[in-house]
């Protein structure tokens, strides 16, 4: 199975890989912002990379300010 839905990750690999705590994930699942997550037992977070990447992509920006 795992093959078929790609690498996963648990929020610490997310905080290794980006410097967001794991407590920022945590929030964003809250309030239902990306990167979106997958919960197969009721303590169990995990993330797919390629979402996780596609978040990050996302976010990139070229400036700092508002466009005008």
């Amino acid at each position: 199975m795992r093959a078929l839905m790609g690498k996963l990750l648990k929020p610490k690999d997310i905080t290794e890989m980006t410097g967001i705590a794991t407590g920022v994930l945590a929030q964003r699942r809250f309030h239902g912002l990306p990167p979106t997550f997958l919960k197969p037992t009721p303590k169990t977070v995990l993330y797919r990379e390629e979402d996780v990447n596609a978040w990050l992509e996302a976010s990139a920006k070229t400036i700092t300010g508002d466009a005008a």
